[in-house]
């Protein structure tokens, strides 16, 4: 791998422009290992380059928004054709029609559909609408990762400079029945948020049936959050695969391939109440000038179109399951199977760094990212794409031996000292700058 000066540079000048260097905290430097963060330039398929001209093996893929691949023809001849009549305009266009009926075509537990441009625009409107439906204010949320960048969320995490401490909000365990049980015996709860499935939790025998069916006993709202597992477990969903239909779904990411989209899909009754065939008090559901923005359109009807003629799901889990079993051997070789892993569902992988005492560590991750960098594979995750070919995942498990003998190394000494340049990675929702802090720039007196 070549070096990373000018991708160093460029960074820098992005810390003097944009808060933190990156417009979205999961893709900041202090998320790689210091002075290896590359700024890319442009990418194709499952490769992409950076600013300093190296090429990489990419996973991850736009924190899981493309599943097609970088620039997918069929996509981008779509949005194409579309811009060129125009991107927005005063009143609805036919495509807006035309990209709801495919939608609800794919998800047939929802009735109606509103797009917008984020995963937070939807949820924070499901909140807002279970809140009116219900009368009640409290928001029971899954103990996973992210729901929204909003106060009824990140009000919850480390982050809660500038929120209002009003405890509206409360989590519960996944595949635990008893645990949601007495939150919702304990609270006036609007709704339940959670993420379906994860990349490593399956929902244990009955769960969701019995999540569904505590909803109802105590007029509750389900949420199923489907950013990650819409178009990525199947075109319809977790609630697809798993038979259980929610009240309202939020979307996002893949369904158009890297385009911003997202939608907010559910019952007619529930979503009739931000429309004008109610008589109740209306909410204000989603109106954003973007929202039916016709290039995002275009790439989402692309991508359904894909989906129905092609197997993307079924690549992504052939080569996922092929770059696990990879890795995994080469780690069980080394003696280190306990330390390094790579687990998951086969479309949404992950990897597991231990250190020695086994116990998940920074440093030992920042290590393995450090070594894969350096041989052409970048990404937090091994999260494929329909464009990884065989050729992709074995030029990953070729990277992939030489980084995992050196994580040996370090569990053997138990240590990454000596090991490892610069300084870990660091959660990317924390309360303070460091343990990444940096000194701000000396700025010359004019």
């Amino acid at each position: 791998m070549g070096r990373f000066d000018r991708s160093n540079a460029v960074q820098d000048r992005l810390h003097e422009v944009v808060p933190g260097g990156a417009h979205t905290y999961a893709r900041g430097a202090d998320q790689y290992p210091e002075f290896m963060a590359p700024v890319l330039v442009r990418g194709n398929g499952c490769r992409v380059w950076d600013c300093d001209g190296n090429e990489y093996v990419e996973y991850g893929m736009g924190l899981r928004s493309v599943t097609l691949g970088h620039g997918y023809a069929p996509v981008v001849a779509a949005v194409s054709r579309t811009i060129a009549d125009g991107v927005n305009f005063s009143r609805p266009t036919e495509l807006e029609l035309l990209a709801a009926e495919d939608f609800l075509s794919l998800v047939p537990g929802a009735d109606m559909v509103k797009f917008a441009k984020n995963g937070s625009d939807a949820t924070t409107a499901a909140v807002r609408l279970a809140r009116a439906v219900t009368g009640r204010e409290t928001v029971a949320i899954c103990d996973q990762p992210f729901f929204s960048v909003d106060d009824w969320f990140i009000g919850t995490t480390a982050m809660t400079a500038g929120i209002p401490a009003s405890g509206a909000t409360v989590r519960f365990p996944y595949n635990d029945l008893d645990s949601l049980a007495a939150v919702l015996d304990s609270r006036d709860v609007a709704c339940v948020v959670l993420e379906a499935a994860t990349a490593t939790a399956e929902p244990a025998p009955g769960y969701l049936a019995g999540v569904r069916a505590l909803c109802d006993r105590y007029g509750t709202l389900l949420v199923f959050d489907e950013m990650i597992t819409g178009f990525r477990w199947s075109a319809g969903g977790a609630q697809a695969v798993y038979g259980v239909t929610p009240d309202l779904s939020c979307w996002g990411k893949a369904m158009g391939n890297g385009f911003p989209i997202s939608a907010l899909a559910g019952r007619r009754e529930l979503m009739e109440l931000g429309g004008l065939r109610t008589q109740r008090d209306r909410v204000f559901l989603l109106s954003t000038t973007h929202g039916p923005e016709t290039g995002s359109l275009a790439a989402f009807r692309a991508v359904v179109r894909a989906y129905a003629e092609t197997d993307p799901i079924g690549r992504m889990e052939s080569a996922g399951r092929r770059l696990a079993d990879g890795v995994n051997a080469i780690a069980a070789e080394l003696g280190i199977a306990d330390h390094l892993q790579v687990l998951g569902r086969p479309s949404c992988l992950i990897f597991v760094t231990r250190d020695a005492e086994g116990l998940p560590a920074q440093p030992f991750r920042t290590l393995f990212l450090q070594e894969i960098l350096e041989r052409g594979v970048l990404g937090q995750s091994f999260v494929t794409s329909a464009a990884h070919t065989d050729a992709d995942i074995d030029r990953t498990i070729e990277a992939c031996r030489p980084a995992a003998e050196i994580y040996s190394r370090a569990v053997e000494q138990g240590t990454v000292e000596g090991l490892l340049r610069g300084r870990p990675v660091a959660p990317a929702l924390r309360a303070r700058a460091a343990p990444r802090y940096l000194e701000p720039a000396v700025r010359q007196p004019l």
